[in-house]
């Protein structure tokens, strides 16, 4: 499985904007592409900063889709009134019990194969036992090095609550991975319409 990641620093004002964009015409649209996985949306409402993610079923899939959707993109550039940044990812590992309403996302950078390892075996089963926990997932770029691991939460409060505790599996994993952490941030869930299937 892979991922298309769409990084947007647009301006707060136009949030909404970009998520009715999302529901109403790029969501539907991806459903009618072949190979097409679904499609989530973050945001953050004070900074302006989205991610759209969308899943594919394999890499040859994600790459057809890319002239037909980057005129959406330029769109939600435009609608979102900022930047954009596009990267593709492998799906490492995937697991939900169900959709929160909040996510952290983290970016590592370090051994892939050291990360996925650690993420499968020593983080998710703590996660799994910290309250308020949805979901988890890993994506990677093997040609950077680069990780993205993203936790789902029911609530903000969950989600501030497991702040300690994601601190340290987060410094754990960069550790063993022999990596750094390059960022954390958190984010509404304004769209979550996945259908990647658990790869735990």
């Amino acid at each position: 499985m892979y991922a298309r990641s769409t990084t947007f620093q647009g301006r707060p004002g136009n949030i909404d904007a970009g998520i009715t964009f999302i529901k109403t015409e790029v969501g539907p649209m991806l459903d009618q592409i072949e190979g097409c996985r679904g499609l989530s949306m973050l945001v953050d409402r004070e900074t302006g900063y989205c991610i759209a993610t969308s899943s594919w079923e394999n890499e040859a899939t994600m790459l057809a889709s890319d002239e037909q959707l980057r005129p959406l993109r330029d769109r939600g550039r435009d609608i979102l009134g900022g930047s954009m940044q596009v990267d593709e990812w492998e799906i490492e590992v995937m697991h939900r019990t169900h959709h929160g309403e909040c996510c952290r996302a983290s970016w590592l950078q370090g051994d892939h194969d050291a990360m996925t390892e650690i993420f499968r075996a020593g983080i998710l089963p703590e996660l799994e036992q910290t309250p308020g926990f949805c979901s988890a997932s890993l994506l990677v770029n093997r040609s950077t090095g680069l990780g993205c691991a993203t936790t789902a939460w029911e609530t903000r409060e969950a989600m501030v609550a497991s702040r300690t505790a994601a601190d340290d599996m987060r410094a754990r994993a960069a550790g063993e991975a022999s990596g750094e952490i390059l960022d954390v941030h958190e984010f509404d869930l304004a769209y979550a319409h996945l259908h990647v299937p658990e790869m735990a």
